[in-house]
């Protein structure tokens, strides 16, 4: 008895801890941190893996496993600054990033020229 009353206690516990890291978003909003970095210039005109082409001035990027035409909040930790970008292509494909966003997006929110920066991104997910 002692027992579950202590585990529904820690449950009760961590469901509060829980919505208070929440609080203001969405239900289904989700969010991530890590590193980003962009796609190189090489890659102008290229076929994506959705098989529109990529375009370094369109606000895109490449997502291992979001699906396509999903919209992402990008937003750059160390300056707060942010970008919506539309998941067209799959990447990267190194663990040590979580997204790849297009040279305009790059430039938007202060990584360009730097290769990588630390990053949180959000989304909604769907139901």
């Amino acid at each position: 008895m002692k027992y579950c009353l202590l585990l529904c206690s820690i449950f009760l516990f961590l469901k509060v801890q829980a919505q208070e890291d929440t609080t203001g978003l969405d239900s289904t909003a989700t969010i991530k941190s890590g590193l980003a970095t962009y796609y190189h210039r090489k890659f102008e005109g290229r076929k994506t893996s959705s098989g529109v082409r990529y375009r370094k001035s369109r606000f895109t990027a490449a997502h291992r496993s979001l699906p396509f035409g999903t919209m992402v909040t990008v937003t750059n930790i160390s300056n707060g600054k942010s970008v919506t970008v539309k998941i067209n292509d799959r990447g990267p494909f190194t663990k040590k990033y979580i997204i790849d966003v297009s040279e305009s997006a790059a430039k938007e929110i202060g990584i360009f020229g730097k290769g990588h920066s630390k990053v949180k991104i959000s989304y909604d997910v769907e139901s």
